[in-house]
């Protein structure tokens, strides 16, 4: 069974509050979401919920985000009780740069790909969390989610994304490509 997830998470606190990004690791996840393309369904799990979340990522023979090996990762390995390094993993970002050289914001991309903004951004995410609004924290998370499976996607479908150019109008064609990993046989986790 294909077992590939599309992932992203929030956190509780800022960079500010934990002494700057090279603390990364001290940052608290709030939220976790996540699209199952073997069930085909968005889920966002909350901290009670990170024994169900390490479960399906047990399974996983591929996780797919965007600036998640530099940033979602690294939070998540204190969540669950296995190494989540040799899950097969595809960043988004991470091969933008690569063949770009350069990052570029999510909004952005989704923007000058799928015509559709976020929603918020990662503070407003925060502020979410602490004022209690979990469903706008999961909706939040969620529709970035989405939009990270589009753009994954679209970039499988059509081997390239739209990249904006600094100060011009004009796009960049950029060549992306990731040959999935094949799924382990059904009876591997029987």
């Amino acid at each position: 069974m294909i077992n590939k997830f599309v992932f992203d998470i929030e956190t509780k606190d800022t960079f500010e509050e934990v002494g700057g990004q090279e603390n990364l690791k001290e940052l608290h996840i709030s939220v976790v979401g996540v699209y199952s393309y073997a069930d085909d369904a968005y889920r966002a799990y909350e901290e009670y919920e990170f024994s169900a979340l390490a479960d399906a990522f047990r399974r996983a023979h591929l996780l797919i985000g965007f600036s998640s090996k530099r940033f979602d990762l690294p939070i998540l390995q204190k969540y669950v009780n296995f190494p989540l390094a040799p899950i097969p993993h595809f960043d988004i970002l991470e091969a933008i740069e690569k063949s770009f050289g350069r990052r570029v914001g999510l909004g952005i991309l989704a923007e000058a790909n799928l015509g559709v903004g976020k929603t918020a951004h990662g503070l407003q995410a925060i502020e979410f969390y602490r004022n209690g609004e979990m469903q706008k924290l999961k909706d939040y998370c969620l529709q970035d989610v989405k939009i990270t499976k589009e753009l994954y996607d679209l970039m499988q479908r059509q081997g390239y994304l739209w990249v904006p150019q600094r100060n011009s109008s004009q796009m960049a064609k950029v060549a992306l490509s990731f040959a999935e990993p094949a799924p382990p046989p059904a009876n591997l986790f029987s």
